[in-house]
């Protein structure tokens, strides 16, 4: 939501409450709430267990992220990106790294030994997000035991994440020109024995909440996001895929090897409910940890046999000492697990240091449709439709 329209929801919630009626209520919930996923509070107008009004109120976790990235040099601003979505760190990183590299010239000169391991720890995250997205979900409808299983299987990704970076969540592994490191030695072994295991726990987890019931009548037809108005609030990622559109910028802008990966783009049919409710969104991030797999089954295949381990290989060889860029401004974008993270540079010559760098993270533009999503509903279904959206704080606040 644009600071415009956040004033003017402002305003209008104020003329609302001189003139509220005796049957209606102010609730707050959050900040402190675990439905709410994070520091974020919502100011409902309910009028018994309806909602009239919901006011998201942002900034408790807010980390001056632009002010950072301007006052150091490009390769120190990655652990800053990290912190953006901290669930995943790999895909930010990713999408800063690209940007720098295309203004530097050098995008088409990376090894593809270093881009197919990009890829592969980005969807190895994808995953990892988008476990928690389910698991946390389920905790919110109800269902306890999803969430146990999902953080199961996402302790071996952060394993094995921990691994090739030394760190389990803040990994600063994938750099401008290259990376931190090489894979560890047996890591591809390892990571196709986790595919090998993960592989049936995906059906187990699918049909456990799929075609639950229960899990259905809380999730159809709540939340509908109609195609038309999930475009003109900016949403993007399953949010928007969901809807019905097939727009996934691994396929759109075709950046580093995905054009030479086979994949599909899940998106939502309305199977339980209506078109673009909670039950699809929550549908689309389960079919993306399919297509995930696929793409990392295929990475590990050609790095073990087109682009293998060598003792001459070395990740850090065009990571530059110093990043000199002409003055420009240069937008990049890429396809996080929440949907589009782009980045905005404005550069300035003689210094490494950028004067300007703009996040747009997507967690913020698909927040700003719960008040078009929430009016009207039940209290409770408003936790299941904040729920479908899962979003990240860290990346809403910055």
């Amino acid at each position: 939501m644009s600071h415009t329209k956040y004033t003017a929801a402002l305003e209008k919630y104020q003329q609302h409450l001189d003139s509220i009626g005796s049957q209606e209520m102010i609730i707050n919930m959050g900040p402190q709430h675990p439905s709410t996923h994070g520091v974020l509070r919502l100011q409902l107008i309910t009028d018994g267990e309806l909602v009239k009004e919901v006011i998201p109120h942002l900034g408790y976790l807010h980390r001056c992220f632009d002010k950072h990235a301007e006052s150091m040099n490009y390769g120190k601003s990655i652990p800053f990106t990290d912190r953006l979505d901290y669930l995943s760190s790999m895909n930010n990183s990713h999408a800063f790294v690209m940007g720098v590299e295309r203004m530097l010239g050098i995008d088409d000169k990376i090894p593809k030994r270093v881009e197919y391991i990009r890829v592969l720890v980005c969807e190895l995250n994808r995953i990892a997000s988008h476990l928690i997205g389910i698991g946390t979900y389920g905790i919110d409808i109800g269902a306890f035991t999803p969430f146990m299983w999902c953080f199961r299987d996402r302790e071996h990704i952060m394993n094995m994440l921990e691994w090739v970076s030394g760190s389990r969540m803040l990994y600063n592994y994938i750099w401008v020109g290259g990376l931190f490191y090489d894979l560890p030695v047996g890591f591809e072994e390892r990571c196709a024995e986790f595919v090998t295991y993960f592989k049936p726990k995906l059906v187990e987890l699918d049909e456990l909440l799929t075609e639950n019931q229960i899990f259905i009548s809380r999730t159809a037809n709540i939340g509908v996001l109609p195609a038309d108005v999930a475009i003109n609030y900016g949403v993007s990622g399953p949010m928007l895929r969901a809807s019905g559109i097939k727009w996934d910028l691994r396929r759109i802008d075709g950046y580093s090897v995905y054009p030479e990966i086979d994949f599909e783009i899940p998106v939502g049919k309305g199977e339980m409910g209506a078109l673009g409710d909670c039950w699809d969104r929550y549908k689309i991030r389960v079919d993306e940890v399919k297509e995930s797999v696929k793409i990392i089954e295929q990475c590990l295949e050609r790095l073990l046999k087109e682009f293998p381990r060598t003792d001459t290989f070395d990740p850090r060889a065009l990571v530059p000492k110093k990043v000199n860029l002409k003055a420009q401004d240069y937008y990049v974008r890429a396809e996080n697990p929440k949907g589009e993270l782009g980045f905005y540079f404005v550069t300035q010559e003689k210094t490494d240091i950028p004067k300007r760098v703009k996040a747009r993270g997507p967690s913020f533009n698909n927040l700003s449709v719960l008040p078009e999503l929430g009016k009207g509903t039940l209290i409770a279904d408003l936790i299941a439709i904040l729920g479908s959206m899962d979003i990240v704080l860290g990346e809403v606040d910055r």
